[in-house]
Order: structure tokens, then sequence, then C-alpha cells
């Protein structure tokens, strides 16, 4: 199934479609697609889904997750992506944190901060946590922990990250820096996480094309690996990191600027468009 938000910011309803691609409201069984719904709602929802009411038009897509606790974020985990920035190979998955603040819709527009010369793009593979991951003991355990999976765009400032002293949350972290959706596909859905394209556009310009096959740790051990420090909670989110071809590895590439258009996708997981503006 694909689960869905849709509607105003903030006032976003849930829906869902199943094989029939016919997006239905299910705000009679859930107020909205929370961390606490996941944690067994999607099971009860495919057998009501087709006798739930058609919605004739989507407004606009919201973030497919609503209240998300936490979003963790895998840094250099595809080996071109480590090569063209000049980053050794990683021995273990370099973490960090973005704050849920960051989510923004598929389609909404992103800002560039204030004084900022290099904000960049980066498509990720989004995982989406169902059940409580908690020193999980092996990576095989990983997979019963996954409700599905989404699109990300984990927009960095490259100064603000890594020339202005401190870790990387200050190039993280900015206003509308995570555009998340359109949809969330259900983990029995997408299958092996590890044979999905990721590709991204920049003002109509392929910039990234790569597969999570070339991930240096894959979905199963990130999830485990994560789970040894913190507790993984449903609605958390997971950025999984992204291929070559970011403006920091390619010299000469122009980094964002107000007026420029990223255009990104999934295998099966949809596409994003956002519009670049100045804070």
């Amino acid at each position: 199934m694909r689960l869905a938000r849709h509607g105003l910011p903030g006032r976003e309803r849930p829906v869902a479609a199943g094989d029939d691609g016919v997006w239905r409201d299910i705000s009679s069984l859930t107020h909205d697609i929370t961390g606490a719904w996941l944690d067994g709602g999607p099971a009860h929802l495919r057998a009501a889904l087709p006798g739930l009411p058609v919605v004739r038009g989507i407004e606009r897509f919201g973030p497919p997750v609503a209240a998300i606790g936490k979003m963790v974020c895998v840094g250099l985990n595809y080996r071109d992506h480590a090569a063209e920035t000049g980053a050794d190979i990683p021995t273990e998955p370099i973490l960090f944190l973005k704050t849920p603040d960051t989510v923004v819709g598929p389609d909404d527009d992103v800002f560039i901060p204030r004084r900022s010369v290099k904000t960049d793009w980066e498509v990720e593979l989004a995982v989406v946590i169902g059940a409580e991951a908690r020193y999980l003991a092996s990576p095989a355990h990983a997979r019963a922990c996954v409700a599905g999976y989404a699109i990300s765009n984990d927009v960095s400032e490259r100064e603000f990250q890594l020339e202005r002293g401190g870790q990387w949350d200050k190039g993280k972290n900015c206003e509308t820096f995570n555009p998340l959706g359109p949809w969330l596909l259900t983990a029995d859905e997408v299958g092996d996480p590890q044979s999905l394209g990721l590709r991204l556009w920049v003002n109509g310009t392929q910039r990234q094309d790569g597969s999570t096959r070339n991930m240096i740790f894959d979905v199963d051990f990130v999830v485990w690996y994560v789970s040894q420090f913190m507790v993984l909670r449903p609605g958390d989110v997971i950025n999984t990191g992204t291929p070559h071809g970011v403006a920091l590895g390619l010299p000469g590439t122009p980094y964002l600027r107000p007026g420029d258009v990223v255009e990104v996708e999934i295998d099966r997981l949809g596409r994003q468009r956002q519009q670049f503006r100045a804070a």
C-alpha cells in the first residue's frame, strides 16, 4: 500500500492507495498517519480499504508521516559519494540527527538560508520505523521493524556543515531542509530495499543517478546499528545516505540559488519537485 497525507500544511488528512492505485480517505480509521498508528494500523487497513471513500483530487501531498519523533541520518554511505568528496570509506556508519521540523512536503518550497553560498542537494532513501527497535540482536531482525520507505531530499549547506566548526548540524538543520514523500510505500510492497534506483535533476539537468545496491551499509545493517545506540520508535525516520553527484563533489557545478528547481525520484516511491527560494 501507499500511505500519504494530503491537504494544506498543518491540515493534512490521511489517505491510502492499494493495488488499484485509487486514493481513499482513511480518516475514519485513524486521525493521522502517526508512529503509534504505523505500529499495527496498516495491517488492519488493507481489508477495509476498498470500502473507504475515494479521494477525487489530491490538493497537496504533505510529509507522509506526522509527528516524527527523530530523524537519524547516515553520512557517506555510498562509496562513490565518499570518493567524490575526498572522504575515507567509513568503517562504521557515520550518524547525525536532523530535527523533525526540517521536514516539509515533497513539492513544498525550500528556503536557501541567509548568507548561504553552498546549498546542496542529496536524494536519499528514507526508512520509516513501524515497530520499536532496541538493541536488535542482529541485522536479520531489522526488517520486521520497518513500516515502509519514502523519498528524502537531505538538503545541506556545505559551508555551514564543513567550514564553520563543530559538527554537521549547522548545515543540516536549516528551515525546510528535508522534503519527504510524496508517500510511504509499505515494506511488503518494496521487497528488497537494496534494488532501488535514485535520481535527481537540477533545472532539468540530471545530477544524481545511483542505486541502493551501492550502499556501504545496507538498510538492515543500518537499522540494527542505530538500535545499539538509541531506541528507534514507530514514526522515526532514517535517511540512509546519498549516491554521487552532489555539487560538493562536482567541481565547477553551481550550488543552488533562488529560482532553481530540484526534482527527485526513487523507483516506485514517487517523485518530488521543489522550487528554491531566498529565506
